[in-house]
C-alpha cells in the first residue's frame, strides 16, 4: 500500500462519519492487541505521533510510499483519521511497538478495496532502525492473521515499486504471489515509477501458514 490512503487535504467533516449502513463488529469499536514474540501491534495513539514522525519520515523509510505527514501535528490528524476509518468499518492501522516497550516504531494498514473486506490491501512501514531485525515478519503474520480470520479477506493486495528491493523481499517472505507488473502506476518526487502488484489469497495464507508452524516446531 504504498499509495496511502490519508491525505491532510483530504481530512474534512466528510470523513468523520461512517457512510451508509455499518454492521458494527469488535474491531469498530477498537482493534485487538496483538502479540507476536518480536512485537506487540496495537492501537495508535494521539501521542505517537512524535514517535512516528522520527521513524518514517526520513528519506530512507519514505522513498517508496506517498509522501507521509511532514509534522508532529500533521500525524496527530493522521492517527485521528485512522480512528474515524476504523470505526466506519474501511479501514485498520496498527501500531507497531517491541516487546517490552510502548514506543511506535511503525505501522502497518490494512484497507477494503471491495465492501466487506472480500478484497483488500495491505501496507507497512517501520524505522530504519529496526529493519533486519525481526520485527516486519512477526508483525506481518499477526496481521495477516487478523485480515483473514477477523476481517473475513478473502484477496490481500500489495503495491510495491520495483525499485525497492527490501519491499519486495519482504513480501515474498509473507507467502505473497507475484501477479503483474503495473507500469509507471506511482508517482514520487514528480516520477512515475512502475510496482509489481502481489496477492495472498486465504487458501495461500493457510497453506503458508501450515509450512511456517512446521518450521518452527522443528526449530524448537
Amino acid at each position: 500500500m504504498e499509495k496511502m490512503p490519508y491525505r491532510s487535504d483530504m481530512d474534512t467533516r466528510a470523513f468523520q462519519e461512517p457512510i451508509g449502513q455499518v454492521v458494527s463488529a469488535d474491531w469498530q469499536r477498537g482493534l485487538p492487541v496483538l502479540n507476536g514474540t518480536v512485537v506487540t501491534l496495537r492501537e495508535l495513539r494521539t501521542s505517537d505521533a512524535r514517535s512516528l514522525f522520527a521513524m518514517l519520515t526520513p528519506e530512507e523509510v519514505s522513498r517508496f510510499i506517498s509522501p507521509p505527514p511532514s509534522t508532529v501535528e500533521g500525524f496527530k490528524g493522521f492517527i485521528a483519521w485512522t480512528l474515524r476509518q476504523r470505526t466506519a468499518g474501511t479501514y485498520a492501522c496498527f501500531a507497531v511497538t517491541l516487546k517490552g516497550s510502548d514506543t511506535a516504531i511503525g505501522i502497518f494498514q490494512v484497507r477494503e478495496t471491495e465492501r466487506g473486506f472480500g478484497t483488500a490491501d495491505w501496507g507497512f512501514a517501520i524505522g530504519a532502525a529496526f529493519w533486519g531485525t525481526g520485527a516486519f515478519l512477526d508483525g506481518a503474520e499477526l496481521v495477516l492473521k487478523f485480515a483473514f480470520e477477523t476481517l473475513g479477506v478473502h484477496r490481500l493486495e500489495a503495491r510495491v515499486a520495483v525499485l525497492n528491493s527490501r519491499g519486495n523481499a519482504a513480501l515474498l517472505k509473507t507467502g505473497a504471489v507475484k501477479e503483474a507488473t503495473l507500469r509507471k502506476s506511482f508517482v514520487r518526487y514528480g516520477q512515475y515509477l512502475d510496482q509489481v502488484l502481489y496477492a495472498i489469497i486465504k487458501e495461500d495464507w493457510c497453506a503458508w501458514r501450515a509450512v511456517s508452524k512446521q518450521a518452527h516446531a522443528r526449530i524448537h
